[in-house]
């Protein structure tokens, strides 16, 4: 069964931006509370016994003060609801360990060990001849060729055989893909084996590199 990225995907990514939007948003207030706090004691402290401060004004300033106290803490239970949040979308990662996915991104694994080639979809908007380079993380081209793409979305798999015929050993190789006619797209598919929770947003190991959880584009089981 496939499906389309999780929400909880998503969720991580907009609970980061919350939580450090909101840490600033609370000092900022917290600082507020204070000053308004310490400016109120004072006034009352020193006011003319004789000319007292206006009745209307107090309150208004009182009620000023509660305001300010509701939002010191609407920003906690903000807080709060952010770290459920970013709970959740840790338990969801944890769930994919052994799921396969696919990720938006140009470097696979390649393990001959395991009999496991790397493998890629390629997105083309319409039918088109592709010129393939496939190089390794040092940067050395191991396979040069051609490929023709159809519209929508397809895998390529290398099983590792360089064009001079030489099986490359085991590692992460980068497909770079330029069609004649369409862009081609590409994705990479791999299972995870490891999620960190300790990232904002958590990051997952797929195919022995480290992806955030926002770049699933889909997940099969």
């Amino acid at each position: 069964m496939t499906t389309t990225a999780t929400t909880a995907a998503a969720a991580a990514g907009s609970a980061s931006t919350a939580q450090a939007a909101g840490n600033t948003a609370m000092q900022q207030i917290a600082g507020n509370f204070d000053s308004f706090l310490q400016l109120l004691t004072t006034q009352l402290q020193n006011q003319n016994p004789l000319d007292p401060l206006d009745t209307n004004q107090f309150t208004q300033e009182l009620v000023e003060f509660a305001s300010v106290g509701q939002q010191v803490n609407m920003n906690s239970n903000m807080q709060t609801l952010i770290s459920l949040q970013q709970t959740t979308a840790a338990t969801a990662a944890l769930q994919l360990v052994g799921s396969n996915v696919t990720v938006a991104g140009q470097a696979a694994s390649l393990s001959n060990a395991t009999g496991s080639p790397a493998t890629w979809s390629i997105s083309a908007a319409a039918p088109a001849t592709a010129n393939v380079t496939i190089t390794s993380a040092t940067g050395q081209t191991a396979y040069t060729g051609t490929l023709a793409l159809n519209s929508g979305s397809q895998s390529f798999t290398w099983s590792g055989q360089g064009s001079n015929g030489v099986t490359w050993p085991d590692g992460n190789y980068t497909i770079s893909i330029s069609a004649t006619g369409a862009n081609g797209q590409t994705q990479v598919q791999g299972v995870v084996t490891a999620v960190d929770v300790s990232q904002t947003p958590p990051q997952l190991t797929v195919g022995g590199q480290k992806v955030p959880i926002s770049q699933i584009q889909s997940i099969s089981r």
